[in-house]
């Protein structure tokens, strides 16, 4: 069955290429954490700009429905992506499709810094029809990225190396960050403005539009360089000997990359491969359905609680008084102070969160980071949420940002980078693609609810205290326990998954018994 290539793959040194790897899957990752976050470093300045109400003593905000457009329709891009990509992944091969992911997001990011016409209308329309285009490059980046990554990796290092493509959405959160302080700074260092509340008008100077687009454009820069890598990247030995059943070539493929001599057996054993069930079989459903319970549902809980404190970190932030009163800063410095934020928590928690799953991963197992994440997860909300009004006072704000810093620190040395990593090793060859799409797609849905349901859900109780056009909701507090059940729930859906440290992948999928099973 030549199973030469595969071992070979499996028990390759790590070498030079594997890093290249890492570089050129990475940076999709980079990219799409890029665009996805830095729109909530601008939205405040959106709503400055386009929904100034004269003479009201609040700057202008975007409506509810125009805030969940904007903020709504990338997720929404992702979803359809990880799911076409997905299946044309293991239709058409990896590379084949995997140029065309990173092309769409390089022409959508510069698109959704243009727009068509001046007015708040035309402006947001442009940008949430570009926004999903968008998000529908990143989306096929998810399950191309894992798997390529799965198929190149040895079984040794495989974990860590999935894990490390993951870990570049840290540095995308952080250089979305950085950027937007270099450029607001700059911006406003040049254009000087009055607060608001001294100069509702001036307060925004014109030129504060071309800072959001500027932001948002930049996005394109890392998918571009990395263009030409991608398209240079052999198609996976893997997917040439399983999928596509060309031996030859995969062996030829891998002996070109990793300066090995590998030779395939000459003769095809085709009769072998005779019976394989489909994805929507009987059998597929015996074999592999609760794996696929439990990879959709746990990216589905995890989504909830990471995504509902991502989006509203500024939210949180202006509660405990981080960030000062929107009326008491012109408009560029508000920016400034948000990715001052958004920044200090990428730095201090989220980014070594991702290195420390990379570092740990193939030594203690993915099953046991997952475990521990969810838990910790749960007791920092409840740390959170219980005593909530202790922490509003102001001498207590820094235990709050270091207990909000600690929930993110364990979502990411736990489930967000293990649920990513995990559909990417599980399934057989032929369906890994798809059902890393069909398990991504699935936390997209849960990111959806926790962006939605919380920016409902955590409005006060008391309906004159709401934001602009919101109705009363249960409050931060309330909204912080739900969270806190939620990942209880994401720990016992965890139990569905196997552990796929140390093994070969056709061993885990049951590719090798296949082939034994059919033979007989």
């Amino acid at each position: 069955m030549g199973k030469e290539v595969l071992n070979a793959l499996d028990v390759a040194k790590t070498q030079w290429y594997h890093f290249t790897a890492i570089i050129v899957a990475g940076m999709g990752f980079f990219t799409d954490a890029y665009d996805l976050f830095c729109i909530s470093l601008v939205t405040k300045l959106l709503g400055r700009i386009y929904y100034h109400v004269e003479g009201s003593p609040k700057p202008g905000t975007l409506p509810p429905h125009v805030s969940a457009a904007v903020n709504g329709v990338a997720f929404v891009g992702t979803l359809s992506g990880q799911l076409f990509f997905g299946w044309l992944g293991d239709k058409l091969g990896r590379k084949k499709v995997y140029g065309m992911t990173l092309m769409l997001m390089v022409i959508a990011s510069i698109a959704s810094g243009l727009s068509f016409g001046h007015d708040a209308k035309t402006v947001m329309a442009t940008l949430c029809f570009f926004r999903f285009w968008l998000g529908f490059g990143i989306g096929g980046d998810y399950p191309l990225s894992a798997t390529i990554m799965s198929e190149y990796a040895n079984k040794k290092t495989r974990g860590a190396f999935i894990a490390a493509v993951f870990a570049m959405q840290g540095f995308g959160i952080l250089a979305g960050g950085v950027f937007a302080i270099v450029i607001a700074s700059a911006f406003k260092a040049r254009f000087s403005a009055e607060p608001y509340e001294v100069d509702p008008l001036g307060s925004t100077v014109p030129q504060a539009d071309y800072v959001w687009r500027i932001i948002l454009m930049a996005g394109a820069v890392p998918a571009a360089l990395t263009y030409y890598w991608r398209l240079k990247m052999p198609e996976t030995a893997r997917y040439t000997a399983l999928v596509a059943k060309n031996m030859e070539q995969a062996a030829a493929d891998m002996s070109k990359v990793m300066h090995v001599e590998i030779r395939a057996e000459t003769k095809m054993e085709e009769k072998a491969q005779g019976k394989s069930y489909g994805l929507f079989s009987k059998e597929f459903f015996t074999r592999h359905g609760l794996h696929l319970l439990g990879t959709t549902t746990t990216w589905f809980l995890l989504d909830v609680a990471f995504y509902s404190q991502n989006l509203f970190q500024k939210d949180i932030f202006s509660a405990i008084g981080w960030i000062p009163h929107a009326k008491t800063m012109n408009a560029l410095e508000e920016v400034f102070r948000i990715a001052r934020a958004q920044t200090l928590i990428a730095l201090c928690s989220t980014v070594p969160g991702y290195w420390f799953t990379v570092a740990f991963i193939d030594k203690i197992g993915r099953f046991s980071i997952q475990l521990m994440g969810f838990f910790f997860m749960t007791v920092f909300m409840f740390a959170l949420a219980i005593p909530y009004d202790h922490w509003t006072h102001k001498e207590n704000r820094i235990g709050f940002v270091v207990l909000y810093s600690l929930t993110f620190f364990f979502a990411n040395f736990g489930p967000n980078a293990t649920t990513f990593v995990v559909p990417a090793e599980i399934f057989p060859a032929r369906f890994r693609s798809t059902c890393h799409g069909i398990s991504s797609a699935s936390g997209k849905l849960g990111a959806m609810v926790g962006a939605f349901g919380f920016l409902y859900l955590a409005q006060n109780q008391d309906k004159s205290k709401t934001d602009a056009g919101y109705p009363a909701g249960i409050g931060v507090r309330n909204s912080l326990l739900v969270l806190g059940f939620v990942n209880i729930l994401g720990f016992m859906f965890t139990f569905l998954v196997p552990e796929a440290k140390g093994r070969s992948l056709e061993d885990i999928s049951g590719e090798n018994e296949e082939v034994e099973t059919n033979k007989v």
